[in-house]
């Protein structure tokens, strides 16, 4: 059983589905995703059907991001759709045919099942930030959806775990690592990439907002045949 965490989505529907076409998931897979499906991208609505249609074919663990949280204080709680459209809604909602109130229900229903995080005997999974010495399910919404990592990082968690999270964009399409702390959004509708991270292995695939898988740089390549060549000599 392989196991993964992708990062910030936002809209980038081909860069999802190059992704998973890349990762070439079995039923017995697990993937893990920290939130921001919707907004800034073109293709949400896309983003939100293939999902609903992983989540058929493997486990899928999908977080809340702080942009699910705008949409839904929107569309089903009334709230003012100002600060929310300013954010990237927009593109939502031209996404689903110009009006939130052609959001299907199934998607409606895939947002409002959507976890706070997740967390396993070896890591910690939230859309934004960690109170290092707060247990997981007992922190505010602030950190858990909106607050960006701060500089310099938090410390450890206190239980010891791994913490993974998105938020935070990484402009360079590197993800953040750290032996403590690993940072997945790599700010994909920005031009960057969307990364899914092997969470036994620790192997990165990425694609581009275009569904572009991320070819490796040159001189790695060379590289790795460099030294392909070195232990067949050997043998």
């Amino acid at each position: 059983m392989a196991r993964y965490v992708i990062g910030d989505i936002h809209g980038c529907g081909k860069a999802l589905r190059s992704l998973l076409a890349a990762l070439s998931l079995s039923s017995d897979d697990e993937v893990i995703f920290v939130g921001d499906y919707v907004d800034r991208g073109p293709n949400s609505r896309d983003v939100v059907d293939q999902l609903i249609q992983l989540s058929q074919t493997c486990r899928v663990i999908p977080l809340r991001g702080n942009h699910e949280v705008m949409l839904q204080g929107v569309v089903m709680s009334g709230l003012s759709d100002e600060t929310w459209l300013r954010s990237g809604g927009k593109a939502t909602v031209t996404s689903y045919g110009g009006s939130a109130t052609k959001i299907p229900s199934s998607h409606l229903d895939f947002f409002c099942n959507l976890k706070r995080y997740h967390e396993t005997d070896a890591e910690i999974f939230v859309h934004a930030m960690y109170n290092p010495l707060q247990d997981i399910a007992d922190q505010d919404d602030e950190l858990t959806y909106w607050a960006h990592l701060p500089s310099p990082l938090p410390m450890p968690h206190v239980s010891g775990k791994r913490v993974y999270l998105g938020h935070t964009p990484q402009a360079s399409g590197e993800i953040l690592c750290h032996a403590h702390l690993v940072g997945v959004d790599t700010y994909c509708f920005g031009g960057g990439y969307l990364t899914a991270v092997d969470l036994e292995t620790h192997e990165v695939t990425q694609t581009d907002r275009h569904g572009h898988v991320r070819r490796v740089p040159i001189e790695h390549l060379l590289h790795a045949v460099a030294s392909c060549f070195r232990w067949l000599k050997k043998k």
